[in-house]
């Protein structure tokens, strides 16, 4: 028996322990938000936030997360109150056909606290600098493990930059 905390709620769950995070969400919660991609961690669909920090639920047994705080696309807003990061992809259309937009969504919101934090990017001029100007290259650079096969970027990043620039709070 593992206990999952997804979105508040405790989950009582009987898992096989090799049963990834991305597996029992979906087939055993039925928080059907978190997409299955690829199944390798190369896609970024899958991407939860654990802890407060983006993972890739494909990549990592459900066993492991047994005192984490899991959140899913699900748990950050609702129809009636939506997150800041999910209104901003509706208003700037950040989407097309909604695959990837769940994992894209939690992959930004973790990679805004990443920023926040100060942690730099490949593409970040100055390290040592720990208030992070987020320009559209170090958007496209924290969102690289995301991919879109619309092509949506210029509206994802353009979605990304609302909310950190405090457009939508």
């Amino acid at each position: 028996m593992v206990a999952l905390t997804v979105n508040g709620r405790v989950e009582q769950l009987e898992l096989d322990t090799r049963t990834t995070l991305l597996d029992a969400l979906r087939e055993h919660i039925h928080l059907t938000g978190t997409k299955k991609g690829c199944d390798h961690g190369q896609c970024g669909a899958c991407t939860v936030l654990v802890n407060g920090r983006r993972i890739n639920s494909c990549l990592t047994l459900a066993v492991m997360h047994e005192d984490d705080e899991i959140v899913t696309i699900e748990g950050l807003g609702s129809p009636d109150k939506l997150h800041p990061m999910q209104a901003s992809f509706v208003e700037c259309d950040g989407f097309q056909c909604g695959y990837c937009t769940p994992g894209q969504i939690c992959s930004a919101v973790g990679m805004l606290e990443e920023a926040k934090a100060g942690w730099p990017s490949h593409v970040t001029v100055d390290v040592s600098v720990t208030d992070i100007e987020l320009t559209d290259d170090e958007i496209r650079e924290r969102m690289s493990g995301n991919v879109c096969r619309c092509a949506a970027y210029p509206n994802i990043v353009a979605a990304i930059r609302d909310v950190a620039r405090g457009a939508r709070s």
